[in-house]
């Protein structure tokens, strides 16, 4: 399908693609599920019925709004006035949530009758789990099985929430991983299955479909900053890793010029080492069914990322981010493993706050640049109960 649509930026052109960016490189038995699954969103987002549902279950599943927070001692050691989008106060912990309760509305108005997903921190589970309790529908999570080991307690809370969790072997048995497998299973039961991507990755519609359900985390922000200081902020920063949680806070910003939009990659061990900066250090290639940057081999083969982040443990990036880093509106930095320790352990030091190692690497930008802004609104994207037994263990190291 080629329908027009609205960019972010306000022109218009192919629906699904950003630029050079996006697109839909899949099989041919998946071509039918996914313009069904475009023709049922679009029908979905202009009915009253589901977007007035929606609504009800963001306020009285998730726990919107989330709250703009005053970090006034962070604030201190960063040299600018830091406002936290308090993600990590959803409930499952993180952002995911708000995808997946919608996603799983939408499966029930297709009337499809198995929930899969992927998941690489274990939230994205968590949210997908929880929202196919919510509706009645089996689910089945496909997680690498190096994620599994150190995201153990998330694992548990899946299997709790009923969720079936399948660790895969294959590959780096990490993120990447574990969508491939998904995208078999879906292939296999397209029939009766809907799949829940958790980020703003692959085939159109899911990285507009996706970013959709995650624009209200800036729509909030962008109403509480003004309440709240009277103007809007200097500079919005988010961690990016498919970078879901980073587009649904910076949508609400791509027309304010003043307003500068940063996205911060995992850069792990270093960027001439092991790391997960696709932006920074990658090039245009395919992944999961997009064009997209993504980090790949002379020959063309992806290559493994690394981050002490599960959640941003991934070698490409949705097509959104991608063309607004070619386009210069937004600009992206990248993070080493040892700095987002720190920025985590400085946020929990001042303000009592435990952050995921994801949104740590935001915290580490601000830490390190913060002086350059006087109001930065920071994505905390979730809370890191999943993280502890990591850090614990890079503390001894």
């Amino acid at each position: 399908m080629t329908t027009p649509l609205v960019k972010p930026d306000g022109s218009v052109g192919v629906a699904g693609r950003f630029g050079e960016f996006g697109g839909r490189y899949v099989p041919e038995s998946l071509m039918g599920a996914l313009d069904e699954l475009e023709r049922e969103w679009e029908s979905a987002r202009a009915d009253p019925t589901f977007t007035e549902e929606l609504s009800r279950l963001l306020k009285v599943v998730v726990g919107r709004p989330t709250p703009l927070y005053d970090a006034y001692r962070f604030s201190e050691r960063a040299g600018a006035r830091v406002l936290l989008k308090r993600e990590d106060l959803a409930h499952t912990g993180a952002h995911k949530i708000n995808n997946t309760v919608g996603q799983a509305l939408l499966a029930s108005r297709m009337g499809k009758t198995r929930i899969i997903a992927e998941t690489g921190a274990g939230q994205h589970g968590v949210a997908s789990a929880t929202a196919a309790a919510y509706f009645g529908l089996p689910c089945v999570v496909y997680m690498g099985a190096t994620d599994v080991e150190r995201q153990h307690l998330n694992v548990v809370r899946m299997e709790m929430l009923g969720a079936e969790v399948v660790p895969v072997e294959a590959g780096s048995a990490t993120l990447k991983d574990a969508i491939n497998e998904a995208l078999r299973d879906w292939v296999t039961n397209v029939e009766s299955t809907h799949y829940i991507i958790g980020s703003v990755v692959g085939p159109h519609p899911y990285p507009e479909l996706v970013a959709s359900l995650q624009s209200v985390i800036g729509e909030e922000a962008r109403a509480q900053v003004l309440e709240l200081t009277g103007s809007l902020p200097d500079e919005v920063v988010a961690c990016v890793g498919g970078g879901s949680n980073a587009v649904g806070l910076f949508r609400a910003f791509y027309r304010d010029d003043s307003v500068r939009i940063t996205g911060v990659e995992a850069a792990g061990e270093g960027l001439d080492k092991r790391h997960g900066a696709s932006i920074t250090a990658g090039e245009p290639g395919i992944l999961h069914g997009a064009r997209s940057m993504v980090l790949q081999g002379a020959d063309g083969r992806i290559t493994e990322a690394h981050s002490i982040s599960a959640g941003l443990d991934y070698p490409g990036v949705g097509p959104e981010h991608a063309w607004l880093a070619t386009s210069g509106r937004a600009q992206y930095r990248a993070v080493t493993d040892e700095d987002a320790l720190v920025g985590f352990k400085a946020l929990a030091e001042t303000e009592g706050i435990l952050a995921a190692l994801e949104p740590s690497h935001a915290l580490a930008h601000v830490l390190a640049h913060g002086a350059t802004s006087e109001i930065i609104v920071v994505g905390l994207s979730g809370r890191g109960d999943k993280d502890m037994t990591t850090i614990a263990q890079a503390g001894k190291a």
